[in-house]
């Protein structure tokens, strides 16, 4: 009964510890000691992308450039910027593609419309694969006499 017992709980720390823990890029020499400005400077790390990973944000990315971008960040914040004027700093330096939320605007339209319209063609495309193969007739090849013969010996 023990040994079950303890299988049990070595098998539940197992599973604790298999579960996805949350990745905390920003290092302890990062963060701002007035707690406001590090609450802000979190919440735009967050809409911030790595230009290195691409799908991740500075505040979860490891990456050198991240951290580089995170500490710009808590200057900018220390100085007395807007949440705004940051973002408008950075998008005013790397682009659009900085925010993991790009605007709809002309510039970014491709980045948002291109996603959709991959999709419509791709269901565009399967519909008419489907039509094709629905219209197609699946006609046996005729036999030749000498099948023919055969196929008569073996069914008398």
């Amino acid at each position: 009964m023990r040994i079950i017992a303890l299988i049990i709980g070595l098998l539940a720390l197992l599973g604790v510890l298999l579960l996805p823990q949350p990745g905390f890029a920003v290092t302890p020499d990062e963060i701002l000691k007035d707690p406001v400005l590090e609450h802000r400077a979190r919440v735009l790390s967050q809409e911030l992308r790595c230009m290195v990973c691409q799908n991740q944000s500075i505040d979860d990315s490891d990456a050198p450039l991240a951290k580089d971008l995170r500490l710009l960040v808590r200057e900018r914040l220390k100085k007395g910027d807007s949440d705004r004027q940051v973002l408008d700093f950075l998008v005013s330096r790397y682009g659009a593609f900085v925010l993991l939320k790009p605007p709809l605007e002309i510039s970014t339209l491709l980045l948002w419309g291109l996603p959709p319209l991959v999709l419509l063609g791709g269901i565009v495309t399967l519909l008419a694969m489907a039509r094709r193969r629905k219209a197609m007739v699946l006609e046996p090849a005729a036999l030749s006499s000498d099948e023919q013969r055969r196929m008569r010996k073996l069914v008398e």
